[in-house]
């Protein structure tokens, strides 16, 4: 049992101790299907500005030849890759295996004013930012009509 504090502006809970804290986690294997679902889902953030949807990944350690960003049915982004597990050696000996690797895939499905034939992806530092420029939305044509009589 550990007292580590896990401070999280978000959860007022936090920083409780945990009595249940690695308990579970030293009873399943670190080779284990969790480990891979940790990556499998994949967090990305989507912000919308005036100009375009903005979409960032986090994605440390997996090189743009592993990602894959396409438009699929017109209007769904399908963000998707794979982190390689690491070698190992067998004169190695693990004492801990944290980082995850497998398979990712996320959709998303853009809104009607999405420009899809111009969006860009760029990865630097481990973050995936793709950019899909929005239309310009026509403003109704209000047009006065007289009243007679």
């Amino acid at each position: 049992m550990s007292l580590v504090r896990r401070g999280n502006v978000f959860d007022p809970f936090s920083d409780f101790w945990d009595p249940f804290d690695g308990v579970f986690r030293s009873l399943v294997p670190a080779t284990s299907d969790r480990d891979t679902a940790a990556f499998a889902n994949a967090r990305i953030d989507w912000k919308e500005t005036p100009e375009a949807h903005v979409f960032k990944a986090d994605l440390p350690g997996v090189k743009k030849e592993e990602v894959k960003v396409e438009v699929e049915d017109g209007n769904v982004l399908v963000i998707s890759g794979q982190r390689s597990k690491e070698e190992e050696d067998k004169n190695d000996k693990w004492h801990r295996v944290e980082r995850s690797s497998g398979q990712f895939m996320r959709r998303f499905r853009l809104p009607e004013n999405a420009k899809v034939d111009q969006v860009k992806a760029g990865l630097e530092n481990g973050v995936l930012t793709v950019t899909v420029p929005k239309a310009e939305v026509k403003k109704t044509e209000v047009k006065a009509i007289e009243i007679s009589g």
